[in-house]
């Protein structure tokens, strides 16, 4: 299979599917069995080519014992009420981070499936994403078969204290995979980061992944980190090698994949650490929280990281693991949150189902999801933004804040003004967002441009209004901008 050479862009645009049930649910739609290799060749033409690169969640072979085990589990199952109210067994299938074989899952389409929409994505210039789960495996991975020091083990007193975060296979006692922080993941076995065999086999997995795919996301990558698996196994995961796991993991699959990229779900302030070792990319966490939770002048303080770093971050407002945008956010809010996190240097996510207002966050176990309502007027909003956003256009080009100063003294509003600006030799985005609920006025200081005795055209690209003013007066006064709560403009910016 020949697939059409696509480079990646510096600032991508990912969109995240969960692929089972969004197959499912298109099955429905379409009257018929949808798989990876049916896919309706309107729907990538339709849905998917706003994007630069779309992130499959979720397609390898799933456990059978994790799949009883989240059918069982007590906890999981008031989730399950609360996503389809009734559900059944046959909606639960297990969890994706349980992986059991590296293997594109039957049902959803096979290898031949996943080859299928890799073509039809790179004829439309889309990249493709998939899952690696560095810290773990399911209970009944092949690999629980060989006698290996793959996987941190335990004790039979051990397994007698701690019944929840040990487990055995005949006479061999394993950990479940945890993070230090929360009770461990019962249907996983932990892979041992100190282990040369385990680091072996990492590498393997993702040399056999870099060919099916142009990336991967890394779940929960700041586990496999030196510090923190000391922190969390101690005296059990033995002396720590003399490399990072991740400095040997990425550098060997790189030497093979040089334009393969690597996406850090990490938290905990550990962004530039990961950077250092190798990631292309790193979940903005921060920024979601500060977003959700703080005003424009934390976000602002948060945006004053030197681009190096920056452009290194990837921002969301809803992924699967986060509740869905509308609920945090609230409808107006998201939409100023979403032109940040769209608009910023790095990666940018929209997950399946964010652009359409929906409500209910879906358990990654199940396979099916309810039906909601599409927010029409929502919809028509992310048509327009993933239009005019700074792109590949933009991927050699410049990146600063803008400072925003009040129109008079004694008016604090211009503090829930956030700007910014991209250019290059022939094109200029203002981005300005008042990130509150209170109209609010500000002047704009755009640094890094010389408007002589010119007038200067700002057309919102939003609304397609044109603005002109002086020089003379951007330079002495800069730009006044005057948003109600919640709005924004996003700017192109001409020479008259």
């Amino acid at each position: 299979m020949s697939l059409k050479k696509i480079a990646w862009p510096k600032h991508p645009k990912i969109y995240e599917i969960n692929t089972w049930p969004w197959l499912n649910n298109l099955s429905e739609i379409y009257g018929h069995s949808i798989k990876l290799d049916t896919l309706p060749v309107e729907l990538i033409d339709q849905e998917l080519t706003p994007y630069d690169v779309v992130w499959l969640m979720g397609v390898w072979e799933r456990s059978p014992i994790g799949r009883e085990i989240a059918i069982n589990f007590e906890g999981l199952q008031e989730e399950y009420r609360k996503a389809l109210h009734y559900y059944n067994t046959d909606d639960v299938i297990g969890s994706p981070y349980s992986v059991y074989y590296y293997h594109v899952s039957s049902h959803i389409g096979g290898s031949d499936g996943l080859n299928s929409i890799r073509k039809e994505l790179a004829d439309h210039g889309i990249l493709l994403l998939l899952d690696y789960v560095p810290n773990h495996v399911s209970v009944d991975h092949l690999w629980t078969l060989e006698k290996s020091d793959v996987f941190i083990k335990g004790t039979l007193e051990d397994l007698i204290s701690k019944p929840y975060d040990f487990f055995s296979l005949g006479d061999i006692v394993y950990a479940h995979g945890r993070d230090p922080n929360f009770p461990p993941w019962t249907d996983t076995v932990q892979i041992n980061a100190f282990s040369s065999e385990a680091r072996s086999k990492a590498i393997h997995t993702l040399l056999s992944i870099a060919q099916q795919c142009d990336g991967v996301r890394c779940d929960m990558a700041m586990l496999m980190t030196n510090s923190v698996f000391s922190r969390t196994w101690g005296e059990k995961a033995g002396p720590a090698l003399e490399k990072e796991f991740w400095e040997e993991i990425i550098v060997a699959v790189k030497n093979e994949f040089p334009d393969f990229k690597f996406i850090a779900e990490v938290y905990w302030d550990m962004e530039f650490e990961l950077m250092q070792q190798g990631f292309d990319y790193c979940y903005d966490k921060k920024l979601y929280e500060r977003l959700a939770n703080d005003s424009a002048q934390i976000v602002n303080e948060h945006l004053k990281a030197d681009w190096g770093y920056q452009s290194k971050l990837l921002r969301f407002i809803e992924n699967h693991d986060e509740p869905r945008a509308i609920t945090v956010f609230g409808t107006e809010a998201s939409k100023a949150a979403v032109i940040i996190t769209s608009t910023l240097p790095g990666a940018r996510l929209i997950f399946e189902g964010q652009t359409r207002g929906y409500e209910i966050k879906l358990p990654v176990q199940l396979g099916r999801a309810a039906t909601e309502e599409d927010d029409v007027a929502l919809m028509e909003f992310y048509d327009n933004l993933l239009k005019i956003i700074p792109g590949r256009e933009f991927d050699n080009g410049k990146w600063s804040l803008c400072k925003v100063k009040p129109v008079i003294s004694s008016d604090n509003s211009f503090n829930n003004i956030i700007s910014y600006q991209w250019w290059t030799d022939k094109d200029r985005l203002l981005i300005v967002v008042n990130y509150s609920l209170i109209a609010s006025k500000a002047h704009i200081i755009i640094e890094d441009i010389d408007f002589g005795i010119f007038d200067w055209k700002f057309t919102d690209l939003f609304t397609r209004n044109e603005y002109v003013y002086k020089g003379k007066d951007l330079r002495e006064k800069g730009l006044y901008i005057e948003l109600e709560g919640w709005k924004s403009h996003i700017l192109r910016v001409e020479k008259v």
